[in-house]
């Protein structure tokens, strides 16, 4: 029997799914690899994560069976089986991308939010334990990317992150935390993390504001030395995404770096329009960001961001 995969993505961050897979029929014996059109192959699986990522449209012809998957297909029903989403990654097929510390997992699902721009509560439901944090750390891997969607909103997270302190990991929940969830215990918790970068929240409203800042000021009363960063989602409200970027920017007293994100909905049709791709140029370019206002920043010749307001 040979397996081949595809990661519709491409190689820029590894692909959960297909390590599982790769794991699964390693263990039993069977042949693994990277798609190419001159084998054939007795199953090919296809996992794509972004909807606006362009499809694989070359044709598949040398394969008993094509199976596609993830969020970027809107198959928000098709899920692994459970003995392949219970298994640990494969991490040797992505030699260029995950060192021999390097883990990456979930130990919650779901999320107890509705965002209206988030695919979570369709996808993943209502907040639940996933793993255990030692079912990640294998191998000897102590550093370790968490994706869960609201680790903090879960007793069994927190549980799990009062582990990964005993355990001594290194992590990143490179999804973000919830601010709002910060109370005086949590963040006494999270100064003793050992943070891969640096904390994450996002910030995807001006409602988040004053929690964003009340738990940056708590982190840094308990000790926290390291940056902030913060996910800005930019929404349709240019007026009130500004502000929230805005009132980040003058928090200086805290080291807080937000990075913008436009917003791209599920269709993987719509394009951002260009006031969002300026002003994530203006605020991801730190050397912009510190010293220019977003009304002053000037992208191209004879244009000045001021037009959009």
């Amino acid at each position: 029997m040979h397996i081949a995969l595809i990661d519709v993505d491409g190689h820029n961050f590894p692909n959960l799914a297909l390590m599982k897979i790769a794991r699964f029929y390693k263990t039993m014996g069977t042949s693994v690899s990277w798609y190419t059109p001159w084998e054939h192959y007795d199953i090919v699986y296809m996992s794509k994560v972004f909807t606006f990522t362009p499809d694989y449209l070359q044709c598949i012809p040398n394969a008993d069976l094509v199976e596609r998957g993830g969020t970027g297909y809107k198959l928000y029903d098709k899920n692994l089986p459970d003995e392949i989403d219970k298994m640990q990654p494969d991490y040797t097929i992505y030699p260029n991308l995950v060192d021999a510390k390097s883990a990456y997992g979930f130990l919650t699902r779901g999320c107890i939010r509705n965002c209206k721009w988030c695919i979570v509560p369709t996808k993943e439901g209502s907040l639940r334990p996933y793993m255990d944090i030692e079912e990640i750390a294998i191998e000897g891997r102590n550093k370790i990317t968490l994706m869960d969607n609201n680790i903090l909103a879960s007793e069994y997270g927190l549980m799990q992150i009062e582990k990964i302190i005993k355990l001594g990991l290194r992590v990143d929940f490179n999804q973000s935390l919830d601010c709002r969830l910060v109370t005086p215990e949590i963040a006494q918790t999270l100064v003793k993390v050992k943070w891969l970068k640096y904390i994450r929240f996002a910030c995807d409203t001006s409602a988040q504001l004053p929690y964003l800042f009340r738990t940056c000021d708590l982190l840094y009363k308990y000790g926290y030395k390291g940056d902030v960063y913060i996910n800005v989602l930019l929404t349709d409200d240019i007026k009130e995404t500004l502000h929230r970027i805005n009132a980040i920017r003058s928090y200086t007293d805290l080291k807080m770096s937000p990075f913008a994100q436009p917003y791209l909905d599920f269709t993987g049709k719509r394009q951002p329009p260009q006031w969002q791709k300026d002003m994530a140029r203006w605020c991801n370019r730190k050397e912009l960001f510190r010293s220019t206002e977003f009304v002053d920043f000037r992208p191209r010749k004879n244009e000045i961001c001021s037009q959009y307001l």
